[in-house]
């Protein structure tokens, strides 16, 4: 190694000390994935090329994505993956960052499948697909639809569902909420909506409201018009004793398992996360 050229080692701790003096929390582990990212090493690589000098011509990269995270920028965005459910997801701007939280659905959604042969499931506001594609790679019969009113969002979905190898389970249907599925009956109905109410997006965490779309976020004045239109439509789009699980806020529980019980449907539940938060609701059409 020439005498003056860091070395990978020395290169993510000074960026580790550099986000930690920024009060970044996730210091370590970020200056670690920039890195790698840059390099293209996984964790074992990154180890193994501790001492090996940093190439000069990938410096002025990592120098942005820096930046990049010292403006607060989420590691997601940065990097252009998540990981959700064991599988890894691109993202873009037009699609939300997959949360672990959002998980609940799909643990819910193999659980009422995994008896059923060949289920078809819908996924309203799909995204990266994220939801529907963790179901269809846990439930090998199944099929699924994705919608979705971004446009890019779908090239998203059907780019991540390619990588997946469930391109052939998966179709695309773009417009809003049940408007494109036309008369299809789904066993399943998932949906992680637009939740949060149009004033208080404004309060919500910089990583969040500065670098997720305001359309995967904003549910209206009380953050419940999503669930509206899905409470009143979702029925005509069940088979008979279906079922029907939405993410929710934590405040939000009871209001949509009124809603929902109000429009007709069956068994209406809410699960808590591993925070003890209300995080989901889950209903059944009746047989």
């Amino acid at each position: 190694m020439q005498f003056g050229v860091p070395n990978i080692g020395r290169t993510w701790r000074s960026l580790r000390d550099q986000l930690s003096a920024a009060d970044i929390p996730t210091a370590a582990l970020d200056a670690q994935l920039l890195v790698r990212h840059v390099l293209g090493l996984d964790a074992t690589g990154l180890i193994a090329s501790e001492t090996d000098p940093f190439p000069s011509g990938k410096l002025a990269e990592l120098e942005s994505l820096v930046a990049r995270r010292l403006a607060g920028e989420p590691m997601a965005r940065i990097r252009g993956v998540q990981e959700f459910y064991g599988l890894d997801f691109g993202l873009n701007d037009a699609t939300l960052v997959p949360r672990p939280e959002t998980e609940m659905l799909v643990e819910f959604g193999i659980t009422e499948l995994k008896s059923r042969s060949e289920p078809i499931i819908a996924d309203l506001g799909t995204g990266t697909g994220c939801i529907v594609l963790a179901l269809l790679a846990n439930l090998p019969s199944a099929r699924g639809t994705g919608v979705d009113i971004a446009a890019d969002a779908l090239v998203q979905a059907e780019a991540n569902a390619q990588a997946l190898g469930l391109a052939d389970r998966f179709v695309m249907r773009h417009g809003s909420w049940f408007e494109p599925l036309g008369g299809d009956k789904f066993d399943l109905i998932v949906s992680n909506p637009p939740y949060i109410a149009s004033a208080t997006i404004e309060a919500l965490e910089p990583g969040v409201k500065s670098f997720d779309p305001i359309a995967a976020l904003d549910g209206g004045a009380d953050g419940l018009d999503p669930y509206r239109i899905i409470g009143s439509q979702a029925r005509n789009c069940l088979v008979p004793g279906g079922a029907l699980a939405l993410e929710i806020g934590f405040d939000q529980g009871h209001m949509v398992k009124e809603l929902l019980s109000s429009e007709g449907f069956c068994e209406v539940a809410i699960a808590k996360d591993l925070a003890g938060h209300d995080r989901m609701v889950t209903a059944r059409a009746p047989k």
